[in-house]
């Protein structure tokens, strides 16, 4: 959940409508809007495709230890 807040986050600081995310991702509106309201859980390479335009990537970190 708070991976989604922080991709619509990157997406509005871009300017980007979802439309425009889209299409520059690759990723079709309507799953993109699925995603944002939560309804959708998006594969691996589906959010590695709408997080690239965006300037992001996702990676591996160790969980900190108490």
């Amino acid at each position: 959940m708070e991976l989604i807040g922080k991709m619509i986050e990157a997406r509005e600081k871009k300017g980007y409508s979802q439309r425009e995310l889209a299409e520059l991702s690759g990723v079709k509106q309507p799953a993109i809007a699925r995603i944002e309201s939560l309804k959708s859980t998006p594969q691996l390479d589906t959010l590695l495709k709408v997080l690239a335009p965006l300037g992001y990537t996702l990676s591996i970190t160790p969980i900190k230890e108490k």
